[in-house]
């Protein structure tokens, strides 16, 4: 897979820590391994700008997704190589763009309570979910993408930690030590806030 993250938001944001975010949550979603996914990030202004010309809405909002070749995750039980798309070639698939503000996760993560980058990885991960399909106008389809986004993001920050721990040769304890119950609170945080989110893509 190919992923591209661009920032041109002024804003320092761990762009190496969003690619291997998005190439998990791709991988797990068993996308075609010639997927190519931009992530761009941007200042307010233009943000503001592309949310009025693409959605008619007025104001800044945090992530917008932009679809390009309408890839689709295979069905379960099937190789990932059955996954959707325009033909069977070998050719490279464009997933499209997921255009994130930190400007704006700044602001929403010091509401909720959790980093920055906790707030970024939700929104890329949220924008990567709606190129997918996914969508939340309703009850049941918001149920499940952002029951699916909590899985994933759960899984993604629990491989992490365990890679922290195997560094430092503690086997968990001083990571559960030193993060304990802030790490839980900014969970929960994620989710709440998460569920609160319908003006996103």
């Amino acid at each position: 897979m190919t992923i591209e993250v661009a920032n041109e938001s002024g804003i320092s944001v761990d762009e190496p820590g969003l690619a291997s975010l998005a190439r998990f949550v791709l991988d797990e979603m068993r996308m075609h391994p010639l997927a190519e996914l931009s992530v761009l990030l941007v200042d307010a202004p233009t943000i503001t700008d592309l949310h009025q010309r693409w959605l008619g809405e007025a104001g800044p909002t945090d992530v917008l997704a932009f679809p390009m070749d309408e890839l689709r995750p295979p069905p379960p039980g099937s190789d990932r190589n059955d996954r959707g798309g325009p033909d069977s070639g070998a050719a490279p698939f464009l997933l499209g763009d997921v255009v994130l503000c930190p400007e704006v996760a700044t602001e929403q993560a010091r509401e909720a309570q959790h980093p920055v980058g906790d707030e970024l990885e939700l929104l890329c991960t949220h924008g990567i979910l709606h190129l997918l399909g996914f969508d939340h106008a309703e009850a049941d389809e918001r149920a499940t993408m952002f029951g699916l986004q909590d899985r994933l993001l759960d899984s993604w920050r629990a491989g992490r930690a365990a890679l922290r721990d195997a560094a430092r040769g503690d086997g968990g304890a001083g990571y559960a030590a030193e993060r304990g119950a802030g790490e839980h609170e900014a969970g929960d945080a994620a989710e709440g806030d998460s569920g609160e989110r319908d003006e996103s893509g």
